[in-house]
């Protein structure tokens, strides 16, 4: 890894999962990059923000973990709120959103009545919804059980985060709309997809900067080597659209 903060990436998890997750792409990285992986309020052993629903809250926790010197790279709620710190928190070098669009909710996607579905049967059973939904973003994968086995070696099969921290990451998913907020960006914002991705709409897939061909919701367990080098890419180029990059070494 190298001394430079200008390679840096900062690592942001989606709903339900902490930051274990990125440890999928250990043994992907090239060399010269400095990785980081702080985990949300509320999850693994960070302690919960009093008003789980706080943006403002949320910016002041996150202040140290996410330097404006960085490349901050969110994956799907990671995402999400990661683009609507923007303009609470001083500017990174570039924002990434992997598998995840403007806002959340969108007819030919998870649709608003589907999410609000979601989220009574979170308020009913936690334990058991939080274990659908594992299952259920893999959907797109090569081997969704393949995948779910990875994952569950990652994570365990407990709910490393608080409860009162999820229901606020299901509220935010059905609320922020970041449309304005990306319209103008105070930096250069690349977005990724999953070529099969089943929690996105066709059309938010398709105006992807990068598809990554053979993977889903979740690259990072599906296509850790593809993901890594594409995320080098933007590391090396945080102004250059992925689309012009050169990726000839990717398989």
């Amino acid at each position: 890894m190298s001394d430079s903060a200008t390679n840096t990436l900062v690592l942001l998890s989606g709903w339900g999962c902490d930051a274990r997750l990125w440890q999928a792409l250990d043994d992907h990285w090239p060399a010269g990059l400095e990785v980081m992986t702080p985990d949300w309020p509320g999850y693994g052993a960070r302690t919960a923000l009093a008003d789980p629903a706080s943006l403002e809250a949320l910016a002041d926790a996150m202040v140290d973990d996410l330097p404006p010197d960085a490349i901050w790279v969110g994956w799907s709620l990671g995402g999400l709120l990661a683009a609507a710190l923007l303009d609470r928190l001083p500017t990174p070098r570039a924002l990434v959103l992997l598998g995840m669009g403007e806002r959340f909710p969108h007819p030919e996607g998870v649709s608003p009545t589907a999410l609000a579905r979601f989220r009574q049967a979170f308020r009913r059973d936690p334990v058991a919804t939080h274990a659908h939904f594992m299952r259920w973003q893999l959907g797109g994968e090569p081997s969704p059980r393949a995948a779910h086995r990875r994952l569950r070696t990652l994570l365990g099969d407990e709910i490393n985060a608080d409860a009162a921290t999820l229901a606020a990451g299901l509220a935010h998913l059905a609320e922020i709309d970041n449309t304005r907020r990306l319209a103008t960006p105070p930096c250069p914002v690349h977005r990724l997809a999953g070529e099969d991705d089943p929690l996105l709409a066709p059309t938010v897939r398709e105006r992807a900067d990068y598809r990554l061909p053979g993977a889903g919701h979740c690259p990072p367990i599906s296509q850790p080597m593809r993901l890594t080098r594409a995320l080098a890419a933007i590391a090396v180029a945080p102004t250059r659209s992925l689309a012009e990059a050169s990726l000839e070494t990717m398989p």
